[in-house]
């Protein structure tokens, strides 16, 4: 059988060539194996997202945990990421599985493992999970009944989308939204988030909230190459003042303005911070992954937070909001956690911050980004990924490790930080960024400069020397 290996985050494999029953068969017995090893009476709580096969899958899981003596809390419905992670919370469990494959295309399913904070499993539990995988199952899955182990109360239905739905009643200002004349516009990318702003908000324009386990045959990245549909529906509109996209499994967020204009993670994480320390007077610890701007660290010096960078992979940044005081953690990839929840990545929590934040204000998210940019300086990042064979991208990453690289084009490297990946820096406001993907054969190039046209710029020299 296969080598299972967790990547950056969960294990993830194509449908039917190596996500199988018989594999998610094995990860399952090596969990249950980890939970009863490391607690009394474990218990799980496990769902799905809208993935081909994810009710076969996390059913096997629960048949899985329950023949093991781990008690299972099974989501009714599919489900998104930050719904396991609350739940894992609420029913106090020991762990958490959602079988997903987040933003990656649709061939693929996944299996990502929670702790019971609501965050990622810490990347040594999940090593220690990946250790106690067998070369083959012991179980076979099929001689046990689901709705058997339901009567013997070994797996118990919960509702976790009307937890999570009251769990935000509970903690935003949903009045401020719905009395503001805003005009707001959703795409769930036929993910897991489809039926949390129908439920919410019912007057917010609606865009493939419908089950479509294939995605349309795009994977589910809210990222502006796979949102030009519902850039256009906003530009057509001339009415929507803000655009929320969220991914497979509803875990990052995409923004729009109100002229269909994409805001990436990074401007976001700067609106939050202002937000958060300027009108809810919250402080804490901002902690980014490595790929985010480095403006960050300009806003935080400005209103006196403390700022830390850490390695790509939001169980880095969780594994910082467990041991302190933190306000944000975020990524490029448009995951982003805020004090007040849970350690946890969610792209419907987010944007439901930045749109209250739009009511209370009484301003246009353009107006907010030119208030950020009166700290930072106006700025704009772009990113590219490299579809290459393996050879060449290893040899590209070693060319990277032995510094063999002295300039992209006419830009020259004035230093470097490597952190997770390669960053160099031309000028105290233009850098290149150079990593190797931990889940798909792709090398991601990231760049920041103080236009779109200057970022890319930046990454078609940088195309043309690694490729050349």
């Amino acid at each position: 059988m296969s080598k299972i290996k967790f990547g950056t985050d969960g294990w993830r494999a194509i449908i039917a060539k190596d996500f199988t029953v018989e594999n998610v068969t094995r990860v399952a017995e090596a969990t249950a194996a980890w939970l009863n090893k490391n607690f009394k009476n474990p218990s799980v709580v496990i769902g799905h997202d809208c993935r081909f096969g994810g009710e076969l899958f996390a059913e096997t899981v629960a048949i899985v945990m329950a023949s093991n003596n781990v008690k299972v809390f099974l989501a009714k419905g599919f489900i998104s990421t930050p719904m396991i992670s609350l739940g894992t919370v609420r029913h106090k469990a020991n762990a958490g599985i959602i079988i997903t494959a987040s933003h990656n295309p649709p061939s693929y399913n996944g299996y990502k493992l929670k702790g019971s904070y609501g965050g990622p499993m810490l990347p040594e539990k999940v090593q220690e999970v990946e250790d106690m995988i067998k070369d083959r199952s012991t179980i076979d899955a099929n001689i046990y009944s689901i709705n058997d182990l339901i009567h013997a109360g070994k797996i118990e239905i919960t509702d976790l989308e009307g937890m999570y739905c009251k769990h935000v009643e509970d903690n935003f200002d949903l009045d401020a939204i719905r009395n503001s004349g805003l005009k707001l516009a959703y795409d769930a990318m036929y993910g897991a988030g489809q039926n949390v702003i129908r439920r919410l908000l019912p007057d917010v324009t609606l865009l493939h909230c419908d089950y479509n386990p294939s995605f349309d045959g795009q994977a589910p990245e809210p990222i502006h190459k796979n949102l030009k549909e519902f850039a256009d529906l906003i530009k057509v509109s001339e009415d929507i003042d803000c655009g929320l996209a969220t991914d497979g499994d509803a875990d990052r967020i995409g923004l729009y303005d109100k002229h269909g204009n994409f805001i990436d993670s990074h401007h976001i994480i700067l609106l939050l911070i202002k937000y958060l320390f300027e009108q809810k007077k919250m402080k804490g610890k901002v902690v980014t992954a490595f790929s985010v701007t480095p403006r960050v660290k300009q806003m935080c010096e400005h209103f006196g937070l403390p700022y830390q960078v850490v390695k790509i992979g939001f169980k880095y940044v969780a594994a910082v909001m467990l041991q302190e005081d933190v306000l944000l953690g975020g990524e490029e990839s448009g995951g982003i956690a805020i004090k007040g929840h849970i350690p946890e990545r969610d792209g419907i929590w987010i944007g439901l911050t930045i749109w209250e934040y739009m009511a209370r204000s009484g301003k246009s998210l353009d107006d907010l980004i030119q208030e950020v940019y009166r700290i930072t300086g106006a700025f704009s990042f772009e990113r590219s990924d490299l579809h290459l064979k393996e050879d060449l991208k290893n040899t590209i990453v070693e060319n990277c490790k032995n510094n063999n690289y002295k300039a992209f084009g006419k830009y020259k490297i004035q230093r470097t930080e490597t952190i997770d990946g390669y960053k160099y820096f031309f000028s105290d406001t233009e850098w290149l960024m150079i990593r190797a993907s931990g889940t798909e054969p792709v090398l991601r190039n990231y760049a920041e400069a103080g236009s779109s046209e200057a970022a890319f710029a930046i990454l078609n020299a940088a195309e043309k020397t690694l490729l050349n």
